[in-house]
């Protein structure tokens, strides 16, 4: 039974496709938590400008911000997924190393595209 089966049979709905528990990123939980909020402060800050009229490249400059803010945390972690989730994998050998290498693969990928 996989992690996915084990969380629906529960009655709990997974936030995503993934693996649950420990991840990369758990031991900086409170710091990403905390990055997030700065970054929703600044999307909010987005709508007062547009609310408040202001000036176009303004808006822009803030959005650019806003951006670069979100690819540096995405950066952040893939890197703590690399170190963790795909090490771990490489560990205990196996087929597992190849999805764990794809899912990282896809992940890059879809950042490049935006």
């Amino acid at each position: 039974m996989t992690t996915f089966d084990t969380v629906a049979a529960a009655g709990k709905a997974p936030v995503a496709g993934g693996p649950q528990g420990p991840h990369g990123y758990s031991k900086e939980k409170d710091s990403h938590l905390k990055r997030l909020r700065r970054i929703e402060g600044q999307i909010r800050g987005l709508q007062r400008m547009v609310e408040e009229d202001v000036y176009c490249i303004d808006i822009l400059t803030q959005v650019s911000a806003s951006t670069k803010a979100l690819q540096s945390f995405a950066l952040q972690l893939l890197e703590e997924h690399l170190r963790h989730c795909v090490a771990h994998a490489a560990e205990k050998g196996g087929p597992g190393i190849d999805e764990k290498v794809e899912e990282a693969t896809a992940a890059i990928a879809r950042m490049l595209r935006t």
